[in-house]
């Protein structure tokens, strides 16, 4: 039976997606602005399954936040506090061991390490931290370390990207997550995180990364400030940085929730934008392996629906 479309402007689009051929920026905004959700879903699936099948994947992680101490003060954020303030916390070096070791099990693959810009915990610091986690747990996963924190510790530090990133993978980093990509234009980005590096910067620490042999995931921050044109350009970045190095292993877009933030007035995205995010990501990323639908946000039902929009990762 043929399948027919309630949006014409997606009959140009699908023929590109079943003969295998990119889409454009132009088809990326067309997809966005669609509201046959359907007819994304059916797309999306058709990449999925010539990818991966009816085979979904998921690692077993635990979650290590060392502080929550922050520097920056970007209005999108919930979790970073300021040093003086009497709720925020940073641990020790054994606190930390000794979290990993609470949270561990046989059945764990992956310690997922992110956290704040603590004022004054060096690059030294944290690369005795990752030995000291290989060291008592040498078969997990060390994925560790945002863009961001990458170039913050650089800077800090008065030495190369490149160099931090060695350090840090000499230490024991294995890749590192795909987080503070939030969305690359600068006209939202000077509003929503002004105090973090700008786009050109995330998508050169990421290259660097990839070019040293390390794998990482990437992300975008929706359903906030920013448009159409916005997702569809990260997007486009995204791939063309993966064009050239290989390195993006899975993307993740992540929904803005506006609770306890300086953005808070803003709606919280619907499970239609949710859906809509995972199937127009898994239709540009042409060459990204992955797209993961996060559960943790987007809750189970949510993410099991994703399975059917193009995602293949929980």
């Amino acid at each position: 039976m043929q399948v027919v479309f309630d949006d014409s402007r997606l009959n140009p689009i699908r023929a590109k997606v079943e003969a295998g051929e990119r889409l454009s920026l132009e088809d990326g905004v067309t997809l966005y602005r669609t509201a046959d959700i359907l007819a994304l879903g059916y797309l999306a699936n058709l990449v999925r399954e010539r990818l991966h099948g009816s085979r979904t994947y998921f690692n077993v992680n635990r979650h290590i936040n060392p502080t929550d101490v922050c520097v920056a003060s970007c209005r999108l954020c919930a979790f970073g506090k300021r040093v003086r303030d009497p709720k925020a916390y940073t641990m020790s070096l054994e606190e930390v061991w000794q979290r990993a070791g609470e949270g561990w099990s046989e059945a764990v693959t992956e310690f997922h390490i992110v956290g704040g810009l603590h004022p004054e915990l060096t690059l030294d610091w944290f690369c005795e931290m990752l030995r000291g986690l290989k060291q008592r747990f040498p078969t997990v996963h060390l994925k560790a370390f945002t863009m961001v924190e990458v170039a913050y510790l650089a800077r800090r530090s008065k030495i190369s990207i490149r160099e931090t990133l060695e350090r840090m993978r000499d230490a024991g980093m294995d890749s590192l997550p795909g987080g503070g990509a939030e969305i690359f234009n600068e006209r939202v980005r000077r509003i929503i995180c002004d105090h973090k590096i700008d786009g050109n910067e995330w998508l050169e620490t990421a290259r660097i990364a990839h070019q040293l042999g390390l794998r990482s995931n990437c992300t975008m921050l929706y359903g906030h400030l920013e448009n159409d044109e916005d997702r569809a350009d990260h997007l486009v970045r995204l791939r063309a940085l993966q064009d050239e190095t290989h390195g993006f292993v899975t993307y993740i877009p992540l929904a803005f929730h506006p609770d306890h933030t300086a953005l808070q007035h803003i709606p919280k995205t619907t499970g239609f934008s949710d859906i809509k995010n995972i199937a127009v990501a898994r239709l540009m990323l042409d060459n990204i392996p992955h797209i993961k639908a996060y559960w943790v946000m987007m809750t189970p039902r949510m993410a099991q629906i994703a399975l059917k929009f193009g995602a293949d990762d929980l």
